[in-house]
């Protein structure tokens, strides 16, 4: 076994960078600065099948099957929603279907995110996680 992270370890990982931060604004800026790093999304992958249904602002999600892992890319076209994009990608993106399976979405309440986000962002969260965790049913080999 390599020394590769697990998907819990980089949910601890985040956690971790979180307690930086004293309050709810610069936590805001840090998930908004997050999602400036999102890689490019080609604009030919912006299709209805791959358009996250419940967003309020638009969201893809392109996935792929690279050998035993699963790869993900997403983009909004509003900057705190790729900022949650950006913090999904880091616990979630290349890891094995079995991984994405294994871990609860427990940061949303460590993190506060459940209280802080808008219930129409919230639903918009939750709708790309239940699109990450289908994609992972479905891959399982």
């Amino acid at each position: 076994m390599s020394n590769e992270i697990t998907a819990e370890q980089a949910q601890q990982e985040l956690l971790e960078e979180f307690e930086m931060f004293d309050n709810w604004m610069d936590r805001y800026q840090y998930i908004i600065d997050l999602g400036k790093q999102l890689p490019a999304f080609p604009e030919e992958w912006k299709t209805e099948e791959r358009k996250i249904q419940g967003c309020q602002s638009n969201v893809w999600m392109h996935h792929r099957r690279e050998g035993e892992r699963l790869q993900f890319q997403a983009i909004s076209d509003a900057a705190i929603v790729s900022g949650l994009i950006a913090v999904l990608m880091r616990i979630y993106n290349d890891r094995r279907p079995e991984d994405i399976r294994g871990t609860s979405p427990h940061f949303l309440k460590d993190l506060g995110l459940d209280k802080h986000l808008s219930p129409t962002r919230s639903n918009g969260l939750n709708a790309m996680l239940e699109r990450i965790y289908r994609v992972a049913e479905q891959e399982v080999a």
